[in-house]
């Protein structure tokens, strides 16, 4: 059955609650709408529309995924496991993912360490707009740099911080034991997080400080 993917569409996890998928639609609907200046698309913005329709009536989403995602449904994104769109623990989740990757990447291929946006864009699953703070958030911290060509390198202020907080942080400590490297495998679940808690219980809304400095 060849229909359009309305999670892929819209960018954003299967398991995306009804706020996510209101707030990226939203999003979407602004940036495709016809009397945009620039970026008007009508098929785009129709095909917007009906994907909410779906998506934001419980009912009809259900038959959806039913019929379109079958009893596991997802793409190999991040996004799929990771609330990314969340206020603040999306911002968080987001600035580990772009941490863990770059690790991942500069552990593996020492030659190459590092990534483009586009791939980092497919692989955490959702637009680039929602990057834009992440990434001036990491560059200003010191943990990341960007190339003149926009590919992402992790500095050795970036390998301390992970290496330091791995241990720390549920959630930055499963996505590096997981393996999923921009060229990993489809895998199950990497990040799980419950809604203000660590995988153990905890407070989740840790701050990425830089690492303490050797005494």
């Amino acid at each position: 059955m060849n229909k359009t993917n309305y999670y892929e569409f819209l960018q954003i996890s299967p398991n995306a609650e009804q706020e996510t998928i209101a707030r990226v639609y939203r999003f979407l609907a602004n940036r495709y709408h016809p009397d945009h200046p620039t970026m008007a698309d009508p098929e785009k913005f129709m095909l917007l529309t009906k994907a909410y329709d779906v998506l934001s009536n419980p009912e009809t989403r259900l038959r959806y995924d039913e019929t379109l995602l079958g009893p596991t449904g997802g793409e190999d994104q991040l996004s799929t496991s990771v609330d990314f769109m969340d206020s603040m623990d999306g911002e968080l989740n987001r600035r580990l993912a772009v941490l863990g990757l770059l690790y991942f990447q500069r552990r593996t291929n020492a030659s190459n360490p590092a990534i483009s946006l586009a791939l980092m864009e497919d692989k955490m699953g959702f637009p680039r707009e929602y990057l834009d703070f992440t990434i001036w958030y990491l560059q200003k911290k010191g943990y990341i740099t960007r190339a003149d060509n926009s590919d992402f390198t992790l500095t050795v202020d970036g390998v301390d911080f992970v290496e330091e907080k791995r241990g720390s942080m549920p959630v930055l400590q499963r996505l590096l034991t997981s393996e999923a490297g921009p060229d990993a495998p489809p895998r199950g679940p990497i990040i799980t997080p419950q809604p203000g808690t660590s995988s153990n219980g905890s407070n989740s809304k840790q701050e990425l400080k830089p690492p303490a400095e050797a005494a």
